[in-house]
């Protein structure tokens, strides 16, 4: 079964920073694509972060973080990391990786290509 781990959340005080991380595992042919979502209660999910399998890999990020906020990928690990600094209160959020990844169909045995979903971490930028 494939699946996304996340870790890294917690509470921190405005100005400071946290790592989140992001490991997919199961039956992975390939990852095409990770990056992190956040959403609060009541409000939409929204992009944070993304980043390509490419070579060096092509980031993209939000607006409200560019210079903040760092997106990483380690390939070897199936892993992408989210460095958090300056962190503001307005960041506080249940951050979700999300991964576009190549698998093996249980059920017919052949790849498909998936947008898969982590649980969730919270992250609290309070004083």
């Amino acid at each position: 079964q494939v699946q996304l781990v996340e870790s890294g959340g917690g509470l921190v005080q405005p100005g400071g920073s946290l790592r989140l991380s992001c490991a997919a595992s199961g039956s992975i042919v390939s990852i095409n694509a990770m990056g992190w979502y956040r959403q609060n209660a009541g409000a939409q999910r929204e992009l944070v972060a993304t980043i390509t399998s490419t070579s060096g890999g092509t980031t993209r990020y939000a607006d409200s973080v560019k210079g903040r906020f760092t997106i990483s990928r380690d390939n070897a690990k199936n892993t992408v990391y989210l460095q958090m600094n300056s962190l503001k209160p307005e960041d506080t959020a249940v951050y979700y990786c999300n991964a576009l990844m190549t698998t093996i169909s249980r059920l017919t045995g052949r790849p498909r290509q998936d947008v898969f979903w982590g649980q969730g971490t919270q992250v609290t930028v309070s004083a």
